[in-house]
């Protein structure tokens, strides 16, 4: 930079500035704090023009208060990103085909497997589409699905296959793990989650050989940040990985947009649905990128289509691809085993508490589901009411689990909140009287 502006040194520079008047002694200030520190800092600040302040969240089940880099708003608030469109003229969209293609490298290099599509809807439609693969491929009518799997995953998967004549039957699982014995006979697919909905850490290798030895395709539905310390999809032969992409860089907004995701092993490369963008040169052999391997006319056949999803989540798609670079390959496996370990001292602060128990046992990376002695609801409605949203009520979903909450902890969470987010459900749960739930 000396060079450029034509002076020799820092002093030179300077020269014009009188000597009595330069800056010599250090300055008192405090130490340099990161930027999700900085931001937490003013939050707190301005937390004080409002008596209520923010609500510290365990929430989870799908939908994680991850921390946002600065760097995802300034580059997704780009306005060759915000205005995209599908783009199928490639050379007017090659910035937009560019991002797409490094979104799905991004993709295939955490998921373990070759190819990847631009983006789905969110999880419950791209597990329902990797079904429909799977039903195509095998010519079977017989779908395995974990119970442990996201409940409102498999409300889409049974909405968008309604038309199909599929049997959905679901595997058990007890005490917040698979039933190991899965009956996978002439069945198109066998799904499982991991870590599952409530926290569990499931054998995959195992249900993959399972399904593969009944001539079934598995399906591994996946979390990405977990997916920091845990084995990728294509190590224990998943044919198919889908997840959200909500923890990647795309804050919690009342529920959406949220990015599903897809990636595939090459033998199910044609049955991919939306779009999908290749590397290629052009005349002059510069390098550039196209849709490609389908044309748009294979989403638009009526029953003769190979997806019924035309569009996808582009700008989606780009914040967790610009997150995913912000962390690199070395933060993502510090973030997954940060969410570990604080989510394993928040369950051991909590066990503490008399006649609190644990629903999911074993290792967990993010979330996990305790036994309370009271219905989950009451204890989460009476938490709200101290500033804690306190986890999502498994009873929700599952019949006989009203006392079952699914906590989830992120990053962000700080030892002091969550010692005082023990120290509430303590005082809760010691409080005699009726239940609100």
């Amino acid at each position: 930079m000396l060079a450029a502006v034509g002076v020799a040194s820092q002093e030179e520079l300077y020269a014009e500035i009188p000597e009595t008047v330069r800056l010599r002694a250090p300055l008192d200030l405090p130490a340099g704090i990161s930027e999700s520190e900085l931001f937490a800092e003013l939050r707190r600040l301005a937390g004080a023009n409002s008596p209520a302040g923010a609500m510290v969240s365990f929430l989870g089940a799908g939908a994680y208060d991850h921390y946002v880099p600065a760097v995802v708003d300034a580059i997704t608030g780009r306005s060759e990103f915000a205005t995209a469109y599908t783009p199928y003229q490639p050379e007017r969209s090659q910035g937009v085909l560019q991002s797409i293609f490094e979104y799905q490298t991004a993709i295939c290099e955490l998921t373990g497997l070759p190819v990847a599509n631009a983006s789905m809807y969110d999880a419950g439609t791209a597990l329902a589409e990797a079904v429909m693969i799977a039903v195509t491929q095998t010519g079977r009518k017989r779908v395995l699905v974990s119970r442990g799997v996201h409940p409102e995953y498999r409300q889409v998967l049974a909405t968008e296959t309604a038309g199909l004549a599929l049997e959905i039957a679901e595997a058990a699982c007890d005490d917040g793990v698979t039933a190991a014995a899965l009956r996978a006979a002439d069945t198109a697919a066998v799904v499982l989650q991991q870590p599952n909905f409530f926290g569990g850490l499931e054998d995959m290798a195992t249900a993959a050989r399972a399904a593969h030895d009944a001539g079934a395709l598995f399906i591994a539905v996946v979390d990405p940040i977990a997916l920091g310390i845990l084995a990728p999809p294509g190590d224990y032969g998943a044919d198919i990985a889908v997840g959200d992409g909500q923890a990647l860089g795309n804050p919690l907004n009342f529920g959406g947009p949220y990015l599903g995701f897809m990636a595939v092993g090459e033998a199910l490369v044609r049955r991919l649905p939306g779009r999908l963008v290749g590397e290629t040169v052009d005349g002059e052999g510069r390098r550039g990128f196209v849709l490609t391997l389908q044309t748009r006319e294979q989403h638009i056949r009526r029953e003769k289509a190979t997806s019924n999803i035309c569009s996808n989540h582009a700008l989606n798609a780009l914040a967790a691809l610009v997150y995913l670079s912000w962390l690199g390959k070395q933060g993502l496996p510090e973030l997954g085993l940060l969410c570990a370990r604080k989510a394993d001292y928040l369950r051991a602060r909590l066990l503490e508490i008399p006649d609190v128990a644990p629903y999911t046992a074993g290792p967990i990376v993010r979330e996990f589901a305790l036994r309370l002695p009271r219905p989950a609801a009451g204890i989460i409605s009476a938490l709200a009411e101290r500033g804690y949203l306190a986890g999502v009520d498994a009873g929700r979903f599952y019949a006989g689990l009203d006392d079952v909450l699914v906590l989830a902890v992120t990053e962000r969470r700080t030892r002091a909140e969550m010692d005082a987010f023990a120290g509430a459900l303590a005082d809760e749960l010691a409080t005699p009287g009726a239940d609100r739930g």
